[in-house]
């Protein structure tokens, strides 16, 4: 093989392993200042590594089965200066470190999750600022390229699957479960069903464990949720 060749077998390589399998637009819950919070939800199995920058989020799977988001949600886009940094790992039953501290890399926050368990685990974490500056868009991530400068005018199929999977985790809470764990959530391709997402899930109560199908209505206008179905197969 060529020497030119190989060169770009392996620089090929090495830019497909930092794309990241989805991204996701922050929930803005807040209304702006300099100190605030962001918390982040993804469901993994194994490892995973997540980058957040501004209002943007990108989620990365290691190893193992495909990463997934369930919550991104801030009281203000993160800015890209701030005067206090702090990473607080909330739920998970493996290891959760702050890899990138955002204030030394370009204004992303890059945590990696490792699970030490088999099967897929909800991980939660918030980062938190004080005395932030302004925010001027996501700025360049290692190994991603530039972000988008603003939010989407309508709801990517990747932003629909995370609410989804929001609002079925808090039914399924208020009625005691815990362990939530997604297995498949695809948008349902059946004629006019474009608006819809579905899959299964699986979650503890009482020490037995349930599966459940679920069917979310979104509007992909607003990201509202019309309506959401689980049921207990």
């Amino acid at each position: 093989m060529k020497l030119n060749t190989l060169a770009i077998l392996i620089v090929g390589g090495a830019m497909a392993q930092a794309q990241p399998d989805s991204e996701m637009r922050a929930h803005i819950r807040g209304g702006g200042g300099p100190d605030g919070k962001c918390t982040i939800e993804v469901d993994i199995d194994d490892s995973a590594e997540v980058q957040i920058s501004g209002d943007l989020g990108r989620l990365r799977s290691l190893s193992g089965s495909r990463a997934v988001w369930r919550r991104f949600e801030c009281s203000s886009p993160m800015p890209r200066d701030m005067a206090d940094f702090r990473f607080r790992g909330i739920d998970g039953r493996g290891r959760q470190t702050l890899i990138r501290d955002p204030r030394s890399n370009r204004g992303w926050a890059v945590v990696r999750l490792d699970d030490p368990k088999g099967g897929r685990e909800g991980y939660t974490f918030d980062l938190e600022w004080r005395g932030g500056g302004s925010y001027g868009g996501p700025g360049r991530g290692p190994g991603y390229g530039s972000g988008p400068s603003g939010p989407p005018s309508r709801f990517t199929a990747e932003k629909a699957i995370a609410i989804c999977q929001e609002a079925v985790s808090q039914k399924l809470d208020r009625d005691g479960y815990r362990g939530i764990r997604f297995d498949r959530v695809i948008p349902d391709n059946n004629p006019g069903r474009n608006d819809w997402i579905i899959g299964s899930v699986d979650a503890r109560r009482r020490g037995d464990t349930d599966r459940f199908s679920f069917s979310c209505s979104v509007d992909f206008s607003s990201g509202r949720v019309r309506s959401v179905d689980v049921r207990r197969r």
